[in-house]
């Protein structure tokens, strides 16, 4: 027996090599472009976009302002640079906002739907045929926030419009719930599931007190036991994301009674899940979703957004990003991600944009890859005082966008507790766990 041991270890190690040395597979993640089809430069700044509500544009140039949505050609230069940038990725996954921050009465259903058909169109013509998987933003409804639980215009008019991205199956979902999910055509064991997080958010008024809104969690839990008996890996794509808000003390992004259910479902169907993948903040941030033992699970990425619009009482916001995730091919592992950025500023100064790479993951961190454990291990190293990583961290939180900017005592509590945990009683402990320290 031992010599065929032996040999079976030799096979083993020779396939991990020849594993390792297999090209990684990549997508684009791309979010929250946010066009304001109203910028334009002028002479009164207050004129200058319909986003800034009347408030002055601080500095408008061509790729846009701080006070403003994202001009047209801010998002081409986006999708411009995606298409020269050398990278070779089999899909990209776009999860939604597409329409301006305005007040409801500037906008429609029409318009909605013509500004997504704008961005949709925008994205076919740079990319004729590459596989997108796209999600619906909070946004992208009018009135905005209130996506329903039923067949809708919006539903109707997306499905649509993303026929040639999406199989039938996946149609008739979308259309009655704004969700679907399906398995990624070039990856033959890997399936998208896109859920429709609008549902369950707060300003939402349509589902509440809804135990399961559209039906989405009974889909929800249908598909992943699916994709387990079938022996699927399955990336969860939304747009508002579970968890809670490292920027507010306890507030979660979704309403929390849905977001203690979604993050029982995501313990369950950990070792089906590999990856999950948000925008809506329009900040950079990850999470790592524990089981009860507090044992990591699964890593959580919310992508910056493409806008770099703030509002007139916020003192920092985004540069605008787009992002680069790369895969283990053969059981869809998360290896690293490449986030890429525009100096806004700079653009506006010489007229011409210039995207660059940002920072790559495990490079900055001095990380093996993207599996929850090696993420978890990155959040301990950040709460240490003082931590160099967390520094980096934050920086990069509001893509570069001002490195003076600091995060200690309360601020980097709530972002460290957020990272880590994502249901009510892990958080609650955690913030507990700070005032005690800081209470003595």
């Amino acid at each position: 027996m031992a010599p065929a041991r032996a040999l079976l270890g030799c096979l083993l190690l020779g396939l991990g090599l020849a594993r390792r040395g297999d090209p990684a597979g990549q997508f684009w993640h791309v979010t929250d472009l946010h066009l304001d089809p109203t910028y334009h430069i002028t002479d009164d700044h207050t004129k200058v976009c319909a986003s800034s509500k009347g408030a002055s544009a601080s500095n408008p140039g061509p790729f846009g302002d701080v006070l403003c949505d994202a001009p047209y050609r801010l998002i081409l230069s986006a999708f411009d640079f995606i298409k020269n940038s050398g990278q070779e990725a089999s899909f990209m996954i776009w999860t939604g906002d597409s329409p301006p921050h305005v007040p409801v009465p500037e906008l429609s259903t029409d318009t909605v739907i013509k500004v997504i058909t704008n961005m949709t169109m925008t994205i076919q013509s740079f990319f004729p045929n590459f596989q997108v998987f796209p999600t619906l933003g909070n946004h992208d409804y009018w009135p905005q926030d209130q996506l329903p639980i039923a067949t809708s215009q919006v539903y109707n008019a997306v499905a649509n419009l993303w026929k040639a991205w999406l199989d039938e199956d996946a149609l008739s979902t979308l259309r009655r719930g704004g969700f679907y999910s399906q398995k990624v055509p070039s990856n033959p064991n890997l399936r998208i599931i896109s859920l429709n997080t609008n549902l369950y958010y707060g300003p939402n008024v349509v589902t509440l007190n809804k135990t399961d809104p559209a039906s989405q969690f009974e889909w929800l839990e249908n598909t992943l036991n699916r994709s387990q008996q079938n022996k699927e890996k399955v990336y969860i794509i939304a747009h508002v994301p579970v968890g809670y808000l490292p920027y507010s003390s306890g507030i979660t992004a979704v309403r929390q009674c849905y977001n203690e259910k979604l993050v029982e479902l995501f313990r369950r169907y950990s070792a089906v899940i590999a990856g999950q993948f948000y925008g809506h903040t329009h900040r950079d941030s990850i999470m790592v979703l524990s089981d009860g033992e507090g044992h990591p699970v699964s890593s959580l990425f919310v992508s910056p957004a493409v806008t770099p619009v703030r509002n007139v009482f916020e003192k920092e916001t985004n540069n605008p990003g787009v992002r680069l995730f790369q895969y283990e091919p053969r059981d869809y592992m998360l290896l690293d991600m490449l986030q890429y950025y525009l100096n806004l500023t700079e653009a506006n100064l010489k007229g011409e944009s210039d995207w660059k790479l940002e920072y790559i993951l495990t490079q900055t961190y001095g990380i093996e890859d993207l599996r929850p454990q090696n993420l978890y291990g990155l959040v301990k190293q950040f709460a240490i005082l003082d931590s160099k990583q967390f520094i980096k961290y934050y920086n990069y939180f509001f893509v570069s966008y001002d490195s003076s900017v600091v995060c200690e005592q309360k601020c980097k509590a709530l972002q460290i507790c957020a990272i880590m945990n994502l249901d009510r009683t892990s958080y609650t402990d955690c913030l507990k766990q700070y005032y005690i320290k800081h209470s003595h």
